[in-house]
């Protein structure tokens, strides 16, 4: 199927003005000012974008796709994601991976989600092991995992966490070291994801491990980030380094709000710029909230809409939009060894785009060429939604 958007303003992230965007199959095929003699074959489906903004589709770094939580037993336990929150989201393509829980969770349970995802509509890769170290993989170790599963493009590990193994820099060596060997066999990212907690430790053990070894800093990816004032810090050292930080987005609109302004002044510190930092949801995970004594005192879980809630609010508060979806579309695409393909607008890279209206709300998708929604009104829903 051929479909031709007219009349959009493009943001591949960057602004290039109103364009004709042509789509072929799953692949965008061509960008120009006007492209004419499609109109009225029976095989071109035509979309007038006009006074319409397109982006590419949302990258989402950390998703708990078979849903994570158990903090407070097993009740506690969170649902598993649904294709059509992730569209109604702009999200067209995430990273799963497990989280606190690696015993009633598994690896196993993980790739089977994230391929019923990528063959209801939309993309997933996934990480191995979870919080845990010695990691705790389906094949027994992290290389066998990234190059024999199809959609493992790294490793997750806590770090900094009293639900953490604790692992020091000669550990992270270790898991580093495993998956950039994995990510080289098999041509992915060989990301290692690194959970941060706000304990005492902070990136002292990443930056120990990138001292004493000869690893590239674009292996490592912290998350959770804006936790803490000590850790933003970490992070911007990180990031003038050459590194990358990831930062989550809110879990209520309280937070949101506090988050974005985080975010908003870690982006206007010298030497950090949407190149270096990705925004992820942290969706269908927990957040429990503990007291000084570790106690579990609250409890609630993360969703994927708080993502473009964020967006909204930084261009509120004077980001130009092009920079903004930095985070969620370019940056994190580099991240995981897409780049050309996913993140962006052009030709040869996959159809997954998103429609803005005038106001920046989500007014449609197309993922991998499919209209997936439109006019606000999703055509594409997994297998037993109704």
């Amino acid at each position: 199927m051929i479909k031709l958007l007219k009349n959009a303003q493009v943001y591949a992230p960057a602004c290039l003005g109103k364009k004709d965007v042509l789509v072929v199959g799953d692949k965008i095929c061509r960008i120009d000012d006007s492209i004419a003699g499609y109109e009225g074959l029976p095989e071109v489906e035509v979309f007038d974008l006009s006074r319409k903004k397109l982006l590419p589709g949302y990258i989402d770094m950390h998703v708990h796709i078979c849903g994570g939580g158990g903090e407070q037993g097993f009740s506690s336990r969170v649902p598993a994601s649904r294709l059509s929150i992730f569209f109604q989201n702009g999200i067209t393509s995430c990273v799963g991976l497990l989280g606190t829980d690696g015993i009633t969770r598994s690896v196993e349970d993980l790739v089977a989600k994230a391929r019923a995802l990528t063959e209801e509509g939309m993309t997933v890769y996934t990480l191995t092991s979870c919080y845990q170290y010695p990691p705790k993989t389906m094949t027994g170790s992290i290389e066998k995992d990234i190059v024999m599963l199809t959609p493992m493009i790294g490793v997750k590990v806590a770090v900094s966490d009293h639900r953490s193994s604790n692992p020091d820099g000669k550990d992270l060596i270790a898991i580093g070291v495993q998956a950039r060997r994995a990510g080289m066999i098999s041509g992915t990212a060989g990301l290692v994801t690194m959970h941060m907690g706000s304990g005492k430790g902070r990136l002292n053990p990443l930056f120990d491990a990138l001292e004493n070894s000869d690893l590239p800093l674009k292996h490592f990816l912290p998350t959770h980030m804006l936790r803490c004032p000590e850790l933003i810090e970490d992070g911007i050292r990180l990031v003038r380094m050459g590194g990358y930080m990831d930062c989550t987005a809110g879990s209520d609109e309280t937070e949101v709000v506090e988050r974005a302004k985080q975010l908003y002044d870690l982006l206007h510190t010298e030497g950090v710029t949407s190149e270096n930092v990705t925004m992820s949801s942290d969706a269908f995970g927990s957040q429990p909230k503990f007291d000084s004594r570790g106690e579990c005192i609250g409890y609630t879980y993360a969703s994927p809409k708080y993502l473009h809630r964020t967006v909204k609010l930084l261009v509120e508060m004077g980001m130009p939009l092009e920079e903004v979806i930095k985070l969620l579309t370019s940056t994190p695409a580099k991240m995981i060894a897409k780049e050309g393909i996913k993140g962006c607008i052009a030709p040869g890279a996959d159809a997954d785009l998103l429609v803005l209206d005038e106001n920046l709300d989500i007014n449609g998708l197309f993922a991998k060429g499919k209209t997936a929604m439109l006019n606000g009104e999703l055509f594409i829903k997994g297998r037993f939604e109704e």
